[in-house]
């Protein structure tokens, strides 16, 4: 347990930003399940809208540090990369 008033302060600030860092990483997965979801139907249209929309929010959670920015980008390109096996 923390025992000087920086380290208590320091464990408050640390739990708030668990907590909004575990909500960009729950909404970042539900547009990847959204994409992946639609990919799996074979639905080219919608997997395309879903991958729109998830896109920025990968990004997102990148630019905020939920996520490193070259991971983001992997995500983002296998899953266009698989969108466009599937148009083809």
């Amino acid at each position: 347990m923390a025992n000087t008033p920086s380290a208590k302060k320091a464990a408050r600030k640390i739990e708030r930003r668990t907590e909004i860092n575990k909500n960009r990483r729950s909404r970042m997965r539900t547009y990847v399940r959204k994409v992946e979801e639609a990919l799996a139907s074979g639905d080219s249209a919608a997997a395309g809208v879903a991958l729109q929309a998830a896109e920025p929010e990968i990004m997102r959670a990148a630019q905020k540090g939920v996520l490193h920015k070259n991971t983001a980008s992997r995500k983002v390109s296998r899953l266009a990369q698989r969108l466009a096996k599937l148009g083809a």
